[in-house]
């Protein structure tokens, strides 16, 4: 796939996979990218995914035409990046490798202490010369391995960006961008914030006109847009106005708690509500949903002195994931030692700037007292 004049697209798609990284479902699969810079010399951004090497190498071949590539741009070394290095060395053995110090730590962790004998360490601000192109690498620490590099070619204001700004979804398959990149971003980079607005910062200094991530599709219209997600989702403001319910139930009771609060909220107009049952959603989506409204609510069950195991589970996930400036609200239910808001409230203790609603409490089943408090809750929502 031809990008630019001398700027190829050589990656892969995979319907095969299920899960991403053991626990992400990805419905209509990944791309692994990779890219190559065809010029006096000629440089290849990043491996794929080793189970698809063969079919890499056989991209790469037909843009090549017969060429020997001159370096290899490791930028990321997460193993659906750099999985088929070993492949790609028996294949060009002449050719130099080029990362930073702790690029090569990693290298030698999977592929041993006598790989890749040609290397190339840069240092942040490092320029690696073409010809016509001249790739200046940024380093990216924690977005989100501590080894990660960005390059920037600016003869072709092309940004060759990581992992940020990538997606769940093969290339193949037409998919709202936002949906599928929020939870990709929330779920795997989400919890390095800061690392990632140190990198728009370093971006906003250079003329981009095109990025090139290492998964979903290269970005080269409304930049702008793709660029203010970011900066929202990595500086943990509210996307969208709504409110996401998050809930547990046993026996139906905190079910029909939520769906009350769910038609409360409508009424009084709240433009967005999300709602999740834990036992049955995809994990990822509710996480998503949690940080891109500006509003939480969470109905649990009391379950061995605790909340039940799928709130427990998911509220640990929030706090990992440095969930932070939300207005929470807990509804807890149990017969007879009703434990769900404190327990909740103690494991979201480690998360900034939340604001917390007096919890409702339900014993058992719900009560006038109870539908009051939920109508309360709702106003309080939609204010």
């Amino acid at each position: 796939m031809k990008l630019q004049k001398d700027i190829r697209y050589v990656g892969v798609n995979d319907h095969e996979i299920d899960l991403f990284e053991g626990q992400y479902v990805v419905p209509n699969g990944m791309a692994y990218n990779s890219y190559v810079i065809l010029d006096e010399k000629i440089a290849v951004m990043d491996t794929v995914d080793r189970r698809f090497a063969s079919e890499w190498l056989a991209n790469l071949a037909a843009e090549l035409n017969g060429r020997t590539p001159d370096y290899l741009v490791v930028q990321h070394m997460e193993p659906d990046h750099s999985g088929s290095i070993s492949e790609f060395l028996r294949a060009y053995p002449s050719v130099t490798l080029v990362g930073n110090v702790k690029t090569f730590l990693i290298l030698e962790n999977f592929l041993g202490k006598n790989v890749a004998p040609n290397r190339l360490t840069v240092k942040d601000g490092d320029t690696l010369n073409l010809g016509k192109h001249s790739l200046t690498f940024v380093f990216a620490p924690m977005v989100h391995w501590p080894e990660v590099m960005v390059s920037y070619d600016a003869a072709s204001k092309t940004l060759f960006s990581a992992d940020a700004f990538g997606k769940f979804g093969a290339l193949d398959a037409e998919e709202e961008w936002d949906c599928e990149a929020r939870r990709y971003y929330i779920g795997i980079v989400g919890k390095y914030g800061n690392s990632v607005q140190i990198l728009l910062k370093k971006a906003a200094a250079l003329d981009i006109a095109t990025i090139c991530p290492l998964h979903g599709p290269v970005l080269f219209e409304n930049l702008d847009y793709y660029l203010n997600l970011y900066d929202i989702w990595s500086s943990y403001r509210t996307e969208s106005e709504g409110v996401c319910i998050c809930y547990t139930s046993v026996y139906g009771h905190t079910k029909q708690a939520v769906e009350l609060l769910e038609n409360e909220l409508r009424k009084n107009g709240c433009p967005k509500v999300a709602v999740h049952d834990l036992a049955r959603t995809d994990m990822a989506e509710a996480v998503e949903d949690s940080f891109r409204y500006g509003k939480l609510v969470l109905a649990s069950t009391t379950y061995n002195a605790s909340v039940f195991p799928f709130m427990h589970d998911f509220v640990e996930r929030l706090a990992e994931h440095n969930f932070q400036n939300k207005l929470v609200a807990v509804i807890e239910n149990g017969s007879w030692a009703p434990m769900a808001a404190k327990v909740v409230t103690n494991l979201l203790s480690p998360c900034k700037n939340l604001t917390f609603l007096n919890p409702v409490t339900i014993l058992s089943a719900m009560t006038e007292e109870n539908r009051a408090q939920i109508a309360d809750l709702a106003k309080q929502l939609c204010e």
